[in-house]
């Protein structure tokens, strides 16, 4: 996994940006973003990002199909097309400059040939006419869990880099298992106003934002297709507890407000981490949090010699699961590396 805190800072005017994105594609890009080196350190807006396996399982991926849907991010980020609201007009431009897909043969033979290669100069020299050549010591000291580089759009990098004012921050870990775009859009809007935790958005501009055109016209369709599936998907799976209603100016809703805080539930876990710090209590743990907790990437770490890799618990993310909190619950006992709730907080 990529060392990076799961920390993403991006300017509100790219959160209300109009664009269209898969779901992996929006999960490819927070990735990048959380690279960044964050606070007052200038970018080069050349530096590549690298997106590995470990990064999508973070985000609810099953390990055996995280290659597929990477490459599947990839495909078609290249030409996707945001539009960015200026003081002079809207911004149409991309998120990417390029993306490279490895290849795991690859891997191999540069373990095997670099740098003792006869052919090595040759080697470097094609690697520096494709700009490539800072990828050798990532590919190097890795394996095949590396999948993919990409380089973001010079355009976008402002509204990613040095921010001081009128940003938004959220940890990838608050999104995971987001399943539906608009559960990330939404969720991306409503943490603009963390402080408050109150969010009122205009209906046009939140159809322009996702660039529905001319789908789910019909109020009752836009309520069902992507308020209802976003903030029941934010209620499930994030920290915040939501509520909304749809107001009306005359007779036409005009207006999504959403109302959120913090889960007690989560927040209770946390205190008590600090209060009493028992190593491997999951008392006052329900099944959600548990799931939470065995999902969290330094938990599967840390425990991952626990299950063989043939037993069930080590072929999929859902027989890890049912494993794990299985054990959580039966015997809490055997897992001591650090307090059980505090993997609640990552």
């Amino acid at each position: 996994m990529n060392k990076n805190s799961g920390l993403v800072v991006m300017d509100n005017k790219l959160i209300r940006a109009s664009y269209k994105l898969t779901v992996n594609e929006i999960r490819l890009i927070l990735v990048a973003i959380s690279q960044m080196p964050k606070g007052d350190k200038p970018i080069d807006p050349k530096k590549a990002y690298y997106i590995t396996k470990d990064d999508f399982v973070r985000l609810g991926v099953e390990p055996k199909n995280v290659a597929r849907e990477i490459r599947s991010a990839c495909k078609d980020l290249i030409g996707r097309v945001l539009t960015i609201k200026t003081p002079i007009g809207d911004l149409d431009t991309h998120w990417i400059h390029n993306v490279l897909h490895f290849k795991s043969e690859v891997f191999e033979r540069l373990k095997k040939e670099y740098p003792n290669s006869e052919n090595d100069e040759e080697f470097l020299n094609s690697l520096r006419l494709h700009n490539l050549i800072d990828s050798i010591p990532i590919i190097v000291n890795s394996d095949d869990n590396l999948v993919a580089r990409v380089v973001l759009h010079e355009d976008v990098i402002p509204y990613i880099s040095q921010l001081k004012e009128q940003f938004t921050q959220l940890m990838l870990d608050d999104v995971t298992g987001f399943s539906s775009f608009y559960s990330y859009r939404i969720y991306l809007m409503m943490m603009q106003f963390q402080s408050t935790g109150y969010c009122k958005i205009h209906i046009n501009d939140l159809r322009e934002a996702f660039e529905l055109k001319e789908k789910y016209e019909a109020t009752k369709d836009f309520k069902v297709r992507v308020v209802d599936t976003a903030v029941d998907e934010i209620n499930e799976k994030s920290p915040y507890k939501v509520t909304y209603k749809m107001t009306k100016t005359g007779r036409k809703f005009t207006h999504l407000e959403l109302n959120f805080k913090k889960k007690k539930t989560e927040v209770n876990a946390i205190k008590d981490v600090q209060r009493d710090g028992k190593m491997s209590s999951t008392e006052g743990l329900n099944d959600k949090q548990l799931g939470r907790i065995v999902r969290n990437p330094a938990f599967m770490a840390e425990y991952n010699h626990l299950v063989s890799p043939t037993s069930p618990a080590g072929q999929s993310q859902q027989g890890w699961e049912f494993e794990m909190i299985n054990r959580l619950k039966k015997d809490p006992s055997q897992f001591k590396k650090r307090p059980i709730k505090e993997y609640l907080e990552y």
